[in-house]
């Protein structure tokens, strides 16, 4: 466990993309299998760990320490995993020399025994033999909220520059392996062959686009792109060969039992990419339905009858990475588009289309299109040299996304909490609210939370915001004062908006940020509740039209 706590310690004092890669080859060249294995996983997000809930581990530190003094502690540290690991009254440090630490192997083993009753004696054993470092990285591990600033990707990075492969290979490889990866090292260190894959349906890393920024679409003449909407669903692929059937979310995840109806109907060998939604496919009279219908079949690892016949998916198909044994990859955009057409033209059923060209002569009709799109499910354009070859990862210049301009409100902070990692000593996530009529006069409702979207500066303005105006204390959650003519407005930007039941003000945003920060309004400027309904009224309007 040692090897992994100092390295966790050490990318977290560490900014540079470069030197967290330096840090991770180091570690994967000098820890030993399985730990290295497992050490990857976790920071790959691929460590399967019985959790703990942190009621669990607040119960156990309260066992050892005051509950008013682990609270102040808490809300001076920010984060529950490192405030644990400081206050922990464990065994003496003379009495537990670093040969006696656990490998993480064994802790992942033996946390993964554990019946349901024997978790608590366990973790309490467990905190009592780690050092401090030991017991922070324990604990991320256990509560599955590392956040280091290492992607999988990252790691995935430094196994390439340890090893000189190429990324792209080792990504094909990745998800067709499991943890702790042997056979990958042993490749990797050139002490045994190429892995053979666990399925030949196997994931395929993504390529993905930049979002258009000003002053791209000038340098560049509109006769190289083609033009494709870009529908409100999730990124999917989907993998056949031999009879084995995959869905994979964008990530890799590993999707299959969530969507029966989707996999069942795949016909074909090859590996499709393309966007997951919910409703009818264009062969059908049933319109596409908004990304909050989606989110019912989301995160579910099975599917009763029901929610398929009340919420069917369907993939609507932009590019084909593998046509049968035939890697296309390496052909450009259209050719690749016509072996497409020629896949799910010929596959009898529903649960596919083609996604449709949108046709354009210039950037300005191109824009109007994106402004005013035919269906309210489509959230902009998407533009794709006419040559482009499919890369995995993000390269500027052979795809772009223009999304429609986001929706915009004003809204008035009402609660922040301390962020994580580098920004552990500032209140950096903000719940925000608007007005709405109430039995006393017009009140304050939240309707959202957002901690991206502003610079360094302006979150220390925030932050100063909160410590001096705070008027009451949940936990690690501070309330500020927020009145007619006192209060921080914030203008929020989000991508879209639904009724939803499972909030007190009745509507969900979508990808809310902070736009701006409207220091020269007053919270009695901000904007009303029945804006953000007339958005989702309006919205429902025109998807009726």
């Amino acid at each position: 466990m040692k090897p992994f706590a100092t390295l966790l310690d050490r990318l977290v004092l560490t900014p540079s993309r470069n030197g967290k890669i330096t840090l991770l080859v180091d570690y994967f060249r000098t820890t030993p299998d399985p730990d290295r294995g497992y050490g990857l996983a976790a920071l790959a997000s691929a460590l399967d760990l019985k959790s703990v809930k942190p009621a669990l581990l607040r119960e156990l530190v309260l066992e050892r320490m005051d509950a008013v003094l682990f609270q102040y502690s808490y809300d001076y540290v920010g984060d529950l995993a490192e405030t644990i690991a400081l206050v922990w009254d464990g065994l003496e440090k003379d009495d537990t020399t670093d040969a006696e630490q656990p490998l993480l192997s064994e802790v992942v083993a033996r946390m993964n025994s554990l019946g349901r009753t024997e978790v608590r004696a366990a973790v309490r054993d467990l905190l009592d033999h780690l050092d401090p470092s030991g017991r922070f990285a324990f604990l991320k591990l256990v509560t599955g909220s590392l956040r280091i600033g290492v992607s999988a990707r990252l790691a995935k990075q430094a196994l390439s520059e340890m090893s000189g492969k190429d990324v792209t290979e080792i990504e094909t490889l990745w998800h067709g392996l499991e943890p702790p990866y042997v056979s990958l090292f042993a490749w990797l260190e050139g002490h045994a062959d190429k892995p053979v894959l666990a399925t030949p349906a196997i994931f395929h890393s993504v390529m993905l686009a930049n979002p258009v920024e000003s002053g791209d679409l000038e340098k560049l003449d509109p006769a190289d792109y083609a033009a494709e909407w870009k529908w409100d669903g999730i990124r999917v692929q989907m993998s056949a060969h031999g009879g084995t059937k995959k869905l994979y979310s964008r990530s890799g995840d590993d999707i299959t039992g969530a969507f029966p109806d989707i996999v069942e109907q795949i016909n074909f060998d090859g590996v499709i990419d393309g966007e997951l939604l919910v409703g009818g496919t264009m062969r059908s009279n049933n319109p596409t339905r908004t990304f909050s219908d989606l989110q019912q079949r989301l995160n579910r690892k099975t599917v009763n009858a029901k929610m398929l016949e009340d919420y069917p998916a369907f993939v609507r198909a932009y590019d084909i990475l593998f046509d049968g044994e035939a890697d296309v990859r390496a052909k450009g955009f259209l050719e690749r588009r016509e072996r497409l057409s020629e896949v799910i033209g010929h596959a009898p059923h529903d649960r596919f289309d083609l996604s449709d060209l949108v046709p354009f002569t210039t950037w300005d009709e191109l824009e109007a299109l994106r402004r005013d799109p035919p269906d309210p499910v489509i959230e902009g354009v998407m533009i794709k040299r006419r040559d482009s070859v499919y890369q995995a990862g993000r390269l500027k210049g052979p795809w772009f996304k223009w999304k429609r301009d986001p929706y915009n409100v004003d809204a008035v902070m009402l609660y922040a909490q301390r962020g994580h990692g580098k920004r552990s000593s500032y209140y950096s996530d903000f719940t925000f609210g608007v007005w709405t009529d109430g039995p006393d006069g017009d009140h304050l409702v939240p309707v959202g939370k957002a901690y991206f979207g502003f610079t360094d500066a302006e979150l220390e303005v925030l932050d100063k915001f909160v410590r001096d105006n705070t008027v009451e204390r949940f936990g690690p959650v501070r309330a500020v004062r927020a009145d007619k003519d006192f209060g921080f407005v914030l203008e929020v930007a989000f991508e879209g908006i639904n009724r939803s039941t499972r909030h007190k003000s009745g509507v969900a945003m979508r990808f809310p940020r902070i736009a701006r920060l409207r220091m020269d309004k007053l919270p009695r400027d901000a904007d009303r509740l029945e804006t953000l309904t007339a958005m989702i009224d309006a919205k429902t309007a025109d998807a009726k039209m």
